[in-house]
């Protein structure tokens, strides 16, 4: 059975999205993205260093055709930067995707919800496809997607926290209702977050500090890659009910006395 991931025009196999900074250097960021078998990497315009030609660049040292790159525009506080920011992603060529990011807050960095949803408008109409992150708040997923988001991406917890997810009733009220594919973004702490972030019917988890972050990161990377894995399995296999009391595995029927 074909389970693949679909955005906009897009089809990947796997569903885990891997976010390229905070890496100790390019050779483990290297590494850590072959182990976790991500088609989709994501990286912000305003951290390339383009005024300095000389310094380490990651889109130097990756090949470019095996993935599909979607910049986002981390840093931006405001409408108009963050449009700015995008137009100068599609302008390189490399993408026509957009992780757009409009931060409310300098301390707990959580989105800008009435930025983030002008944003994405301003830049659905002017031919994106756009991936606003946002907070696990269900009104706004609507109306992020009848703006014409390709999807949806609420975080579990404040970005770089490692909190996990503190909210699942939200969460399942977003995908419950979602028409677009739900990414969990932001506050993955280790695997058994995206494995649960899966388990609740999410169609794909970004991650990047939990990687990036972890003592042995290379090996943090292919320990997502399998809890996405095995948390969509989970999903799609359907688990049992939570009951109050006990439920025997054997059933007293046809036992000898």
């Amino acid at each position: 059975m074909s389970d693949t991931l679909k955005i906009g025009p897009y089809e990947f196999q796997s569903r885990l999205l891997l976010g390229t900074g905070k890496f100790s250097d390019l050779k483990i960021q290297d590494r850590a993205v072959q182990a976790s078998d991500a088609e989709v990497l994501t990286f912000a315009i305003r951290r390339l260093p383009i005024d300095n030609p000389d310094a380490p660049n990651f889109l130097e040292t990756i090949d470019l055709k095996k993935f599909t790159l979607l910049p986002n525009t981390a840093g931006a506080y405001t409408v108009e930067e963050a449009v700015r920011i995008a137009r100068l992603a599609k302008a390189s060529g490399l993408c026509d995707m957009i992780k757009v990011e409009v931060i409310g807050d300098p301390k707990t960095l959580l989105p800008d919800p009435v930025g983030t949803l002008e944003a994405t408008k301003i830049l659905v109409e002017e031919g994106f496809i756009v991936l606003p992150y946002t907070s696990d708040d269900p009104i706004l997923a609507r109306k992020l997607q009848e703006a014409g988001a390709a999807a949806v991406m609420p975080g579990a917890s404040p970005i770089g926290s490692g909190q996990g997810i503190v909210n699942p009733n939200n969460l399942r009220f977003i995908i419950e209702e979602a028409k677009v594919p739900i990414i969990v973004d932001a506050g993955i702490g280790g695997p058994a977050d995206a494995a649960l972030a899966m388990e609740l019917g999410a169609d794909g988890v970004l991650l990047n500090t939990a990687v990036a972050g972890a003592q042995d990161p290379v090996l943090m990377a292919e320990a997502f890659k399998l809890a996405v894995v095995a948390g969509r399995k989970g999903f799609l296999a359907g688990r049992i009910p939570k009951k109050r009391y006990a439920s025997a595995s054997s059933p007293a029927e046809g036992m000898i006395e």
